[in-house]
């Protein structure tokens, strides 16, 4: 089983940076990769960012070069970098994890860009 928690979420203006933490429950060894997905008001979900246990990563090209994934494995923590955020990166952000092939998914933390 693995528990995911994020945390970081919040209101900003255009223009302006946040960064999201997904902290795991448990050692993130164990687990293939992690990602970030989003879901805005009447949209489906959409892969945002992904991070391997390797390292290697994988952006949405709405969000390249604009948001960084990274992981620290001593704090068990996979971070977003988000900057030159845009009205349109409003949305709830979700943390996910695959572990054996099976899917796991934290609560989800708002983000609300304002213009």
């Amino acid at each position: 089983q693995v528990q995911l928690v994020e945390s970081g979420g919040g209101l900003v203006q255009a223009g302006g940076s946040l960064r999201l933490s997904c902290a795991v429950a448990g050692s993130i060894f164990s687990i293939n990769a992690m990602g970030w997905y989003r879901q805005a008001p009447g949209k489906q979900r959409e892969l945002v960012a992904t991070i391997t246990s390797g390292g290697n990563t994988n952006y949405a090209d709405s969000v390249k070069g604009r948001f960084t994934i990274s992981r620290d494995n001593a704090k068990n923590t996979v971070y977003l970098q988000m900057n030159s955020l845009k009205p349109e990166d409003t949305a709830v952000y979700v943390c996910n994890a695959v572990k054996l092939l099976k899917w796991y998914w934290g609560q989800g933390t708002q983000v609300t860009v304002s213009s």
